[in-house]
């Protein structure tokens, strides 16, 4: 199952609709908090989340997600992130994908994402 957070709902149904098309679960949240209290986050197998959400930032997200005992990979989405954001997300072990989503950069992400948690499982 993938868990996606993005507040943009329009983009949210698409991305939600892509990846359903492509044969994945999807749990889609507009907003951090109902993405953190959602029960069927220890199925998550990938974690796609916006860096920039209303009610907190995305990586704060996954770092609470992270003491809740979420251990699937984490993929924050964004435009234009700054230096200091990539160094943030890379010390959380977070890949970072820019927005526009073009040409299946999402899918190859998540996919990345998978094949590397499969080899430490």
């Amino acid at each position: 199952m993938i868990v996606l957070v993005e507040d943009d709902h329009s983009l949210l149904s698409a991305l939600t609709f892509a990846l359903e098309a492509d044969g994945f679960t999807v749990a889609g949240h507009d907003r951090g908090q109902a993405a953190a209290d959602d029960t069927r986050l220890g199925g998550a197998d990938c974690l796609v989340v916006d860096l920039k959400l209303p009610d907190m930032d995305g990586l704060a997200l996954v770092a609470m997600l992270r003491r809740q005992g979420v251990a699937a990979p984490a993929i924050v989405i964004t435009t234009a992130p700054d230096d200091r954001r990539r160094r943030e997300a890379a010390r959380a072990g977070v890949q970072i994908v820019e927005k526009p989503l073009l040409d299946g950069e999402l899918r190859r992400h998540i996919d990345l994402a998978l094949s590397g948690r499969a080899a430490r499982d």
